[in-house]
């Protein structure tokens, strides 16, 4: 029998019950036993509905059980630096929702938990494990496009409950919540850091968050991202990749369906109405599935962790940068 790694899950969020904890559940190398919420009734219920063995009425439980390899903490922003390290203290490995952190001095505090606990710990962009991201990083370095020069994003819906977690400060906002994706992939595909960040934010009156942000990046060799991230604008996602023969198009980049295939466009741009247009179709596959038994996997020796918390603090540092570019209305470096 193929050995399956423990994970416990801190707390009941909805993107874990709803999204994650069910794809970790079709993992290979997988196996969620726990779920902890500082409300018992809440830990019983979700794992009744989702057949996880244990619940705990704390976080502190959970990270007390032995049998527990390796955590997932879906936590408000807030609390992801907080938890994270108490389960690297308790000997867990941990997988944490992005972003990793508020800013990056706070992130940077991992690094020497790390070393204390010697246990792995990553930030879940789980993008970056589907099939549709990989090929698009395969073609933007094949010379497909030619020189890769651009990436635009837009990714938006529209929330307005004041009482939503994504809409309270201090960890709420679009940047945090969605725009951290847009400077992810273009540090995916461009495969680079960001030198120069431009940023322009909306406040929500009321509710004190981004609910529209927009941020314009120099990568060097003169290449540039730009990106919208909205909260309160119609649901779309979009990404296109340019380069100076061509270009490559996502059409569900971020939210991509666990239940159909998916697809990209590569287009060398021949005119105007799709002529030289041709698609590339990806089976059905879950990101989630696909992440969880990465991180298993490294937990288990058995592969290298690919995007280690360096990374998450990287990406960090270009939301920090657009932050300040927001406030002082100048160019900002990471």
């Amino acid at each position: 029998m193929t050995r399956k790694v423990s994970w416990g899950v801190l707390g009941v969020a909805k993107i874990g019950v709803e999204k994650v904890i069910p794809a970790m559940q079709l993992g290979a190398v997988s196996h969620v036993d726990a779920i902890a919420s500082r409300d018992i009734a809440k830990a019983k219920d979700a794992a009744g509905r989702l057949g996880i063995a244990k619940a705990y009425g704390s976080y502190e439980e959970l990270l007390a059980d032995p049998t527990i390899e390796a955590v997932y903490n879906p936590l408000p922003n807030e609390l992801h630096i907080p938890w994270t390290l108490r389960a690297l203290e308790a000997g867990k490995h941990v997988l944490c929702e992005k972003p990793i952190a508020l800013n990056a001095d706070e992130a940077k505090a991992l690094l020497a938990a790390r070393a204390r606990s010697g246990k792995h710990v990553a930030e879940a962009f789980m993008v970056r494990f589907h099939p549709q991201w990989q090929r698009a990083h395969e073609l933007a370095h094949s010379g497909a496009i030619g020189e890769l020069r651009a990436i635009q994003t837009f990714f938006s819906y529209c929330l307005l409950d004041p009482t939503n977690i994504r809409n309270k400060p201090p960890g709420g906002g679009a940047l945090y919540d969605i725009g951290c994706y847009a400077i992810l992939t273009a540090r995916y595909i461009f495969g680079a850091e960001p030198t120069h960040i431009i940023g322009s934010l909306d406040i929500d009156p009321v509710m004190g968050t981004d609910r529209l942000t927009s941020a314009l990046m120099e990568f060097p060799g003169g290449r540039h991202l730009t990106f919208t991230c909205a909260t309160q604008t119609s649901a779309h996602q979009r990404v296109t990749i340019s380069g100076d023969k061509g270009r490559i198009e996502i059409a569900i980049p971020f939210n991509a369906p666990p239940d159909r295939p998916t697809r990209i466009t590569v287009d060398t741009g021949a005119d105007l109405f799709g002529g030289g247009a041709r698609t590339e179709e990806f089976a059905t596959c879950d990101q989630y599935t696909l992440q969880g038994d990465a991180f298993s996997r490294a937990v288990m020796g058995e592969a290298p962790l690919d995007y280690p918390i360096e990374d998450a603090i990287a990406n960090m540092r270009v939301i920090d940068a657009v932050f300040r570019s927001a406030k002082s209305g100048r160019w900002e470096t990471p």
